[in-house]
């Protein structure tokens, strides 16, 4: 498999030059179709369901601001594109609020590349829960981005597992990336506590799974801990990984973006790009 069309989410350039580097990066590694979209921030059919007339002079003008300002996303997109010698690429002014937006446009996409919610500069039109939300709405994998990593991604990988279906969703999901990596690290916390998962066969029947697929893996001992999301980012850092890769739990039956602590853990405080599936 490989990526043949990557979404990239953008906004201002603060929080977007580095998930465009990134995206576009993937793109021409995979030979993908770029799509950078630039959500206007609210949708028209919230004027129509409030019956506010979009007509009106003030309400036109804020629209036009709306408008504007997404174009404006999309034209450094589309700079930074080209400069990197992105081969098939284009940009899109998409009317609506982002995190359904987004979620709707990831569904004709193979890979999304989102930022992490950054809470010292919050945007006013993207939610505090846009990452989370996408993730669980999306139904594709999606890469998280911090906006100051600046570093190759892909090289150094970890996954973690622990034999659930949304770690066995992401692990294949990343299956591209993971064929271009130096190495690839299986860390597994906590496997013994698992349902239905033979602990000491995990690591090593994903990687045999794995190898075959051409890449070059490498098991670590189980690790133990009590606090696994924090145990799972020192782990990363310790072993200089530049992607994470795993599984994304939430409980939609309560509410869409009510996560597991390991997952918000990861979201919140990872400082290197996480790509998640769920």
């Amino acid at each position: 498999m490989s990526y043949k069309t990557i979404l990239v989410h953008l906004d201002r350039e603060s929080h977007a030059k580095e998930r465009i580097r990134i995206a576009c990066q993937m793109a021409i590694a995979e030979d993908a179709f770029l799509i950078g979209a630039a959500m206007v921030g609210v949708s028209t059919l919230t004027f129509q369901q409030a019956h506010i007339d979009e007509k009106d002079p003030v309400i036109a003008s804020h629209l036009r601001f709306l408008h504007d300002r997404a174009g404006a996303f999309v034209k450094e997109f589309e700079e930074q594109a080209k400069k990197m010698g992105v081969p098939s690429f284009e940009g899109r002014i998409v009317d609506g609020e982002a995190n359904q937006g987004i979620s709707l446009l990831s569904r004709f996409a193979d890979l999304v590349v989102i930022g992490q919610t950054d809470l010292h500069e919050t945007s006013p039109v993207v939610a505090p829960d846009f990452p989370e939300y996408v993730m669980m709405n999306a139904g594709r994998p999606v890469l998280i981005v911090p906006s100051s990593f600046g570093k190759e991604v892909g090289k150094r990988v970890m996954i973690c597992w622990n034999a659930s279906r949304e770690a066995t969703r992401a692990v294949a999901d990343t299956i591209p990336v993971l064929r271009r990596a130096d190495v690839v690290q299986i860390a597994m916390f906590n496997i013994d506590k698992e349902p239905d998962v033979n602990a000491e066969h995990a690591g090593h029947d994903l990687a045999v799974y794995l190898a075959r697929h051409g890449i070059n893996v490498e098991v670590l001992p189980p690790q133990v801990d009590k606090n696994i999301g924090s145990a799972v980012l020192a782990l990363a850092e310790e072993q200089s990984c530049d992607l994470l890769v795993m599984g994304g739990y939430g409980h939609t039956r309560f509410r869409e973006f009510l996560l597991g602590g390991v997952t918000r853990t990861v979201l919140g405080d990872a400082t290197m790009p996480v790509l998640m599936s769920h």
